[in-house]
């Protein structure tokens, strides 16, 4: 087998990103992004975003999961706290969220530490889901080795009648995860490869060093 993709060539040219154009503070400019690449369209789910973490088998891994907030304090994901992303956080919480707009040419890489948001915004925004993703989430022993297919179909199948007409309850191993940067770079794709890359890292007074980065 032999897939050459060498020939694979493209030029950035949608947009420029400078000193002069961007705020002091880089929730400002990611909350710019993240409107111009929603307002500009072709792009689906511009919230998923990939998540790094390092395992406990000692490989890092990384897996798309969807943002669900954004503050002055961080990013805001949802998941399985038993999960293989929950142990490897619980084991060590430093983590890299990264996005990739490519419809205007732009990624953006999010390095920060990771804490298990309160209870009660989890159980809001698990209330906020639709029954099925509930039971979904209930049923699931996330990253688990599991028989087949069937057996999860069988488990909701009971849950859906376990339910019926009731509320369905926040497990206490689902739940939010806020990443607080200490350190986020923007890329603008150029062309011949000299792409621009702004980097903001956090500094000991919580003012942000900006700095340009050779592409």
């Amino acid at each position: 087998m032999n897939n050459d993709l060498s020939d694979y060539r493209k030029s950035y040219e949608k947009s420029v990103l400078t000193e002069a154009q961007i705020p002091d503070n880089p929730m400002q400019l990611f909350q710019t992004w993240f409107y111009e690449v929603e307002d500009f369209g072709g792009l689906e789910e511009a919230n998923a975003m990939t998540v790094a973490t390092h395992g406990l088998d000692g490989f890092p891994k990384s897996r798309v999961v969807l943002l669900k907030k954004y503050d002055h304090e961080g990013f805001i994901f949802y998941t399985n706290y038993e999960s293989e992303k929950g142990k490897a956080i619980k084991n060590n919480p430093n983590v890299c969220l990264s996005f990739f707009w490519h419809n205007l040419e732009r990624q953006v890489i999010i390095k920060g530490k990771a804490e298990k948001v309160s209870p009660n915004l989890s159980d809001g925004y698990f209330d906020s889901r639709p029954d099925g993703s509930k039971l979904g989430a209930i049923v699931s022993n996330q990253s688990e080795v599991i028989e087949s297919r069937k057996e999860l179909e069988d488990k909701l199948l009971a849950l859906e009648k376990q339910y019926e007409g009731k509320e369905i309850p926040r497990p206490n191993y689902w739940g939010g995860y806020l990443v607080r940067p200490v350190a986020i770079e923007f890329w603008q794709g150029r062309p011949n490869r000299l792409h621009d890359r702004i980097r903001y890292q956090l500094q000991e007074d919580f003012d942000w060093k900006i700095e340009r980065l050779a592409p």
